[in-house]
């Protein structure tokens, strides 16, 4: 009986190991690959409300979700801040857009998506999106403080927006009777 030679069965199992390494490193590249903004038609609405998006002013926002294959819309960056900086927001967030008001027209938004972790926003402008109040977003610090200077506000960077800052309520005051 003949036995096979320990160095081509070590070689043999090398080379499986390789090719099946290779294989995953190939898997969870594309995995790991940036999801990229889907644009906006004439029939998409908002996640929250149904409004759709396309017959509304101001900053628009998507996100797009681990496992979802499409984003959830929103009509304004607010619904965005406000689902995003939940404490109970659970959902594992792949990408989150918004729209670079600095790019694109504030009464007819189109495309313009940027990583809204590196917007710039204006919290506190006269300006009003499709919930009222807005968060409008920038691509650039220089294009948000333009805005800031013609519509009033304060320039923040995405890590400083707070739930204060993104609230649904138009800032009006509730009767806490009930």
């Amino acid at each position: 009986m003949r036995f096979p030679h320990p160095i081509h069965n070590l070689a043999r199992h090398t080379a499986a190991l390789l090719v099946a390494a290779s294989l995953l490193t190939a898997c969870s590249k594309s995995a790991d690959a940036p999801v990229a903004p889907t644009e906006i038609a004439k029939d998409t609405y908002c996640a929250l409300d149904g409004m759709l998006l396309a017959d509304y002013p101001g900053p628009k926002a998507q996100i797009h979700y681990d496992g979802t294959p499409a984003p959830d819309f929103f009509c304004d960056t607010m619904e965005m801040f406000s689902l995003l900086l939940k404490p109970e927001q659970a959902r594992k967030v792949a990408a989150a857009y918004v729209q670079a008001m600095d790019q694109t027209d504030w009464n007819q938004p189109k495309g313009a998506w940027i990583d809204a972790k590196k917007a710039f926003y204006v919290v506190g402008s006269k300006k009003r999106g499709a919930m009222g109040p807005t968060i409008p977003s920038f691509a650039t610090r220089e294009g948000a403080q333009a805005f800031a200077d013609k519509e009033g506000g304060k320039v923040h960077p995405f890590a400083e927006i707070t739930t204060d800052m993104a609230r649904l309520d138009g800032g009006a005051l509730h009767d806490q009777r009930m």
